[in-house]
């Protein structure tokens, strides 16, 4: 769960650097040295980071396990996850020169990453629990 809240604080430290650029240049002044951009961004590769490493650990135990991966519908959408992570990360260039359809596409990818993260959480509680207890 520490990883939904660093998914909603980037949300948020991205939210807040969208709203310096409608400010008026006073209001920008004095919102710029909070660096919400660069700590949205920096919080990005984080989560990157750590989605894709949650993804290789969680395929990792599950063969140590098993044997095998368990082929299934928590298994995909954790692929499409990691997948979705990566590409709203590859945006990052087109986000900083300021493309408009990028920015759209960065927010409208973690919209549904957020829900198919919550999704691969609510799942995962199941799943552990079984493993424990075998």
């Amino acid at each position: 769960m520490p990883l939904l809240g660093l998914m909603l604080y980037s949300g948020y430290l991205g939210y807040m650097a969208s709203l310096i650029r409608k400010l008026s240049a006073e209001e920008r002044k004095a919102m710029i040295p909070l660096q919400y951009g660069q700590r949205h961004a920096q919080l990005g590769t984080v989560i990157l980071g750590v989605t894709l490493l949650g993804a290789a650990a969680g395929m990792a135990v599950t063969f140590l396990k098993n044997g095998k991966l368990i082929i299934g519908p928590h298994l995909f959408v954790g692929l499409g996850v990691a997948v979705l992570v990566i590409a709203t990360a590859f945006l990052g260039s087109s986000l900083q020169k300021g493309k408009n359809w990028a920015r759209v596409l960065h927010v409208s990818i973690n919209g549904v990453v957020l829900l198919l993260f919550d999704w691969q959480a609510f799942t995962a509680i199941a799943i552990v629990q079984k493993l424990l207890s075998a």
